[in-house]
């Protein structure tokens, strides 16, 4: 019942807010169907012909008998691939699908069948190993989070008034973050030219951490420390979280952590995009608003990997508008239509040591932020899954993380977190595991707004 009021409430203020609401200004104005295809099928072609002709890869020898082969729904088969390939690259190159539609002229939701037929004509055509449910998914999902994100801040890194140096370096850097955005820049001959600034009204706060950190793991057979490392945080804020707007991914908070842990060097992506945020109540000091996000999750760092695609619906407040003390907070819940969760008994193929399953998710977080220089942050994220494929069992995943932060002259500031991952795993065949990863870190930060 809470949900249908939501909804009803939601097509009221949406209907209400129509006419004034201004559309994506990231939407051009001429729709390019078939660049947009061809660009697709490069994304196909060129990853084919490496594997065919330079690594000489048995897999990449396609013929219409192993297409027809993939084509029946009997042939669908979980892989082994490491978690790495499944839970990044194959998210990363779903993004260039739905990029070669949404850098087209194509809004967020027509460029998201694009990344579905992407990831399914690469399963069933691309390969010939047999096409892989978790592949379809991530690829699809995790590209579309990927691909949006990557899309608005290539837009945003981007100034048309700048020139010379300056200009060249922004049009080079939004093509290493969007490379099929950059060469459409360059097609469409608007890369280096002078104009206005597609989405300059839109803000976008970015903090850069840079420091040292420990993870641990703590399990019924006692403590195992881990070492000291450095790593570096890039954490952004891109619109306004407390403005109610049905353009998806008008406000959205992106993280990229990397570090020199033994594992991977690439130990943490999220993405948490608003596919639409209505208003619930406002007042004079405090407004409420709820918001359906669509989430991305990545994380391998020396001693805890986890991986998901997620949809939750939140409770976002600002508690006190207009005072030095600020206080928000968020509470939400919603379905993990696909987490990969690490299984201690479990390792075949490439390197398949993790289970495949959906679940349900909760998420909790609350600011306080003081004459902005004072910052306290406590965030919770958990999780039931139920495993599909993998050994039969089931999981529960908790994350508390607490951060503070002081704002130092000239944007900097100083920041100290600590946490831990908990995981809890049910198995049918093997004994239970309760296992938590500690961490602790400290950083120098530098902040842009």
């Amino acid at each position: 019942m809470l949900l249908c009021s939501l909804h009803t409430e939601a097509q009221r203020q949406m209907a209400d807010t129509a006419v004034s609401r201004p559309p994506d200004p990231l939407v051009s104005g001429k729709k390019h169907f078939w660049r947009a295809s061809a660009e697709l099928a490069v994304a196909q072609l060129l990853p084919w012909s490496f594997n065919r002709y330079v690594r000489k890869a048995a897999f990449a020898k396609v013929s219409f008998s192993s297409i027809g082969s993939n084509l029946k729904p009997s042939s669908w088969a979980w892989d082994d691939n490491k978690f790495n390939t499944n839970q990044f690259a194959h998210p990363y190159h779903g993004n260039l699908y739905f990029s070669a539609f949404r850098s087209n002229g194509y809004t967020f939701w027509q460029s998201v069948p694009a990344a579905f037929a992407g990831s399914f004509i690469w399963e069933t055509a691309g390969e010939t190993h047999r096409p892989a449910p978790n592949d379809f998914l991530n690829t699809s999902l995790g590209g579309i989070a990927l691909g949006e994100v990557t899309y608005r801040l290539a837009n945003k890194l981007i100034d048309g008034r700048a020139r010379g140096t300056r200009r060249q370096s922004q049009e080079i850097l939004a093509l290493l973050v969007n490379p099929v955005n950059g060469v459409n820049r360059i097609i469409n001959g608007t890369w280096g030219r002078a104009g206005a600034d597609a989405d300059s009204s839109i803000p976008l706060a970015t903090s850069l951490d840079a420091g040292g950190r420990r993870f641990g793991t703590r399990s019924l057979k006692g403590y195992t420390k881990g070492h000291d490392e450095l790593y570096f945080r890039l954490r952004l804020q891109y619109g306004e979280k407390f403005e109610a707007s049905g353009v998806p991914f008008s406000s959205f908070t992106a993280q990229v952590e990397a570090g020199a842990g033994d594992s991977a060097y690439l130990n943490t992506v999220q993405v948490n995009g608003a596919l639409g945020t209505w208003n619930m109540k406002e007042g004079n000091f405090r407004h409420h608003l709820y918001s359906i996000t669509m989430n991305y999750d990545f994380f391998k760092n020396s001693a805890f990997e986890y991986g998901a695609q997620s949809l939750n619906l939140k409770l976002i407040s600002n508690w006190r508008k207009n005072s030095d003390l600020k206080i928000y907070t968020e509470i939400g819940c919603g379905a993990i239509l696909l987490g990969a969760v690490p299984d201690k008994y479990l390792y075949y193929g490439e390197g398949r040591n993790y289970d495949y399953g959906p679940g349900i998710s909760m998420v909790a977080n609350a600011v306080l932020k003081y004459k902005n220089r004072v910052e306290l942050e406590c965030s919770y994220k958990g999780g039931r899954f139920q495993t599909v494929d993998g050994n039969k069992s089931s999981f529960i995943l908790n994350t508390l993380t607490a951060d503070a932060r002081i704002r130092l002259p000239k944007n900097f500031s100083l920041a100290a977190g600590l946490g831990q991952f908990n995981l809890v795993g049910y198995y049918k065949d093997y004994d239970n595991v309760s296992e938590r990863y500690p961490f602790l870190r400290f950083a120098l930060g530098y902040h842009i707004e």
